[in-house]
């Protein structure tokens, strides 16, 4: 089991992160969070990417979907982000998000780090 703080250092740890946190998305707000800077705002980012997660869960219910979200990608000319909703041992509500940077991030690699990184989180 790892406390939030470890957790955001081993996602930042992750080849080509530039900014990592945890977020409530009922509030929107970052528990946590780890690098970013003037021109990527890792607080606006846990916001925005708040909406993306709630727009998501209230498709997935009109269409009667009862499978739960593994993780959204979003890809940039020069960035990939990933949000992975936590499950489990309290994490409900609650979501990983890393940003990389494109050439320096293996994505694959990545998603299967952010999963290992949920397995462990205690919250």
């Amino acid at each position: 089991m790892a406390g939030l703080d470890a957790s955001l250092k081993e996602m930042m740890s992750i080849d080509g992160a530039i900014g990592a946190a945890v977020v409530d998305h009922n509030s929107g707000m970052a528990l946590g969070a780890l690098g970013g800077d003037r021109e990527f705002d890792l607080q606006i980012a846990a916001a925005g990417n708040t909406e993306v997660v709630k727009a998501k869960l209230r498709t997935m219910d009109a269409l009667q979907l009862t499978d739960h979200i593994e993780d959204i990608l979003i890809t940039l000319g020069g960035q990939y982000h990933v949000i992975r909703p936590l499950s489990g041992r309290g994490g409900q509500g609650l979501f990983l998000y890393v940003a990389l940077d494109r050439s320096r991030a293996n994505l694959a690699l990545a998603r299967h780090r952010l999963k290992q990184i949920e397995e462990r989180l205690e919250v």
